[in-house]
């Protein structure tokens, strides 16, 4: 077992667990203070922060969608997988019964709930993730790309995303971020796709491209 990397998993998901719900929360309380648009600052900003705080330990993933995809790719030992995942989900579930002793629970601790159909959110997810894990891959794994820009790439990706998406799935991408409200609040509605939605997504993503440039299976590391 690896601890300081999992620490730094569990550190990265607490702070993006934290600001990103506490943010729901918050403009609940004050009525409207933070906005749907500091809402999704907020998001891709400390998603942006914690990886040039932690992707040098870590790698950070902050997400079990994105730690899936990354051995998929092949770009992360399988053994490491559940190991991430517990670390990530005691992260933000850590954070979320913090914010539940501040605030109550208030606005269901930010836990992602579909508006319409659930069907229609599931899908979003799926799309949102792969658009996400595709620009992870392409900055995180490709030489080419502008290593230093990532952190900048990956968050204002998650702070797009949130911005337009979020009014209707809630944007999660990101299991952990779904399920660490979800049991700190008991709020079950629908939590299926955000964990199913995430997942294929990412999937899709790493594969897209891998392809993108060039790679054949047999050239995967």
């Amino acid at each position: 077992m690896q601890a300081h990397k999992l620490l730094a998993e569990a550190v990265g998901t607490f702070a993006l667990v934290f600001a990103g719900t506490g943010a729901v929360v918050i403009n609940q309380v004050t009525g409207g203070g933070i906005s749907h648009v500091g809402i999704g600052l907020t998001f891709g900003l400390v998603i942006m922060v914690m990886i040039y705080a932690t992707g040098h330990i870590s790698g950070a993933h902050f997400n079990p969608a994105v730690t899936l995809a990354f051995a998929i790719g092949r770009h992360f030992p399988w053994p490491l997988v559940p190991q991430y995942w517990i670390a990530q989900l005691a992260g933000g579930l850590v954070a979320s019964l913090i914010l539940r002793a501040l605030f109550g629970d208030v606005a269901n601790l930010g836990a992602t709930l579909p508006v319409g159909p659930a069907v229609q959110s599931f899908v979003l997810e799926i799309v949102l993730t792969f658009i996400l894990m595709f620009v992870i891959t392409s900055v995180a794994t490709d030489t080419r790309a502008v290593g230093q820009a990532a952190a900048i790439a990956i968050g204002g990706t998650v702070g797009l995303e949130a911005l337009f998406a979020g009014p209707i799935s809630g944007a999660s991408m990101n299991p952990a971020r779904s399920l660490a409200p979800a049991i700190a609040g008991w709020t079950w509605s629908d939590q299926w796709l955000y964990i199913a939605g995430p997942m294929l997504g990412a999937a899709a993503g790493v594969i897209a491209y891998r392809f993108a440039r060039g790679e054949t299976p047999a050239d995967a590391p």
